[in-house]
């Protein structure tokens, strides 16, 4: 879907961007990770030419995207900020009508859609429609901002730090909204966060750059667990606990488990992350916890003990 090929950006003498490459699959989600003036966001922006490569080609569904006018590129991309960037003279169905207008909808659809989004986003049309950016919560300006982006229904998303903002009990809890939204799923999805926790949580692959460059570009489990360099093993250090019992399933420990017979009395979890796991066993109120393989039937019951005790017996074959 998106074909980035060997793309820089310079600044005079400052290479922000240095010969790039990668490809995003059409419905996945790329997060483009890591420290402040690594060049992610300027990488985001010439997806849809807010800024110009110096050199390198970018193409977006087959057709070299410096062959079409940027107006009329920018319509068919979705595009979601830090701040919103909602017009706030405009209220909440006028912003969210910008592309539609342009692309010539008719009242009617309009109105539709615009209902239809807000619904999805937990804000109802009624109350939200005819209010202005100023006389909403950072968590709703920033649903508006959602809404505004998916109008059009374009197949393309680029998202730069679009939680950024927010505090983070209110970031927490959008995050999962943007999971379960059903908009959000079969989007190819190009992502910028610094937020370590959320790339993991909203990547089907993670792109971590350093000074301009991609010091490695794969999946959560490959940048934990296959760390192609320094630089990559060392960034998640300081979450990687938690990170790696995000990243790892039931599945991955099945074998490390014990053989404990089921116990219909021990409360159950369909959880399949071992983080959410010990995070069912905590709310349960129980020291034991019934855990299911998926697919097959199968049961164990654990608590905490037995599953770091296979989360390290995994890790430490990992590295055998």
């Amino acid at each position: 879907m998106i074909d980035v090929l060997g793309i820089s950006k310079h600044y005079n003498s400052v290479k922000a961007v240095n010969d790039i490459s990668f490809n995003v699959k059409e419905g996945t989600t790329l997060v483009l990770l890591g420290p402040s003036g690594c060049g992610k966001t300027t990488t985001l922006r010439m997806l849809n030419r807010l800024v110009e490569p110096t050199a390198g080609k970018i193409v977006l569904d087959g057709i070299d995207i410096a062959t079409k006018q940027p107006e009329l590129l920018r319509r068919g991309i979705g595009y979601v900020l830090q701040h919103t960037g909602l017009f706030p003279h405009y209220t909440v169905a006028e912003n969210i009508a910008v592309v539609p207008k342009l692309l010539k909808w008719d009242a009617l659809k309009i109105k539709k859609r615009s209902a239809e989004l807000l619904e999805k986003l937990n804000l109802p049309p009624g109350q939200y429609l005819n209010s202005y950016p100023g006389q909403l919560s950072g968590g709703q300006q920033q649903r508006v901002g959602l809404a505004r982006a998916l109008m059009a229904n374009p197949p393309v998303l680029l998202m730069d730090e679009p939680l950024g903002a927010l505090d983070p009990l209110t970031r927490n809890n959008i995050r999962k909204e943007f999971k379960r939204l059903e908009e959000l799923k079969g989007k190819t999805t190009v992502m910028v966060t610094h937020d370590i926790a959320e790339a993991f949580e909203l990547g089907d692959s993670i792109c971590l750059m350093n000074q301009g460059r991609i010091a490695q570009l794969g999946t959560p489990y490959q940048l934990l667990f296959q760390p192609q360099n320094d630089f990559a093993r060392d960034f998640f250090n300081e979450q990687r606990l938690q990170l790696e019992l995000a990243t790892l399933s039931i599945e991955d420990v099945w074998q490390h488990l014990g053989d404990d017979e089921e116990y219909r009395s021990t409360p159950a979890t369909k959880s399949r992350s071992l983080w959410e796991i010990l995070d069912s066993l905590q709310r349960s109120g129980s020291n034991r916890i019934r855990v299911e393989l998926p697919g097959t039937g199968k049961q164990k019951v654990i608590g905490y003990r037995e599953l770091m005790t296979a989360y390290s017996d995994y890790k430490n074959r990992q590295h055998a």
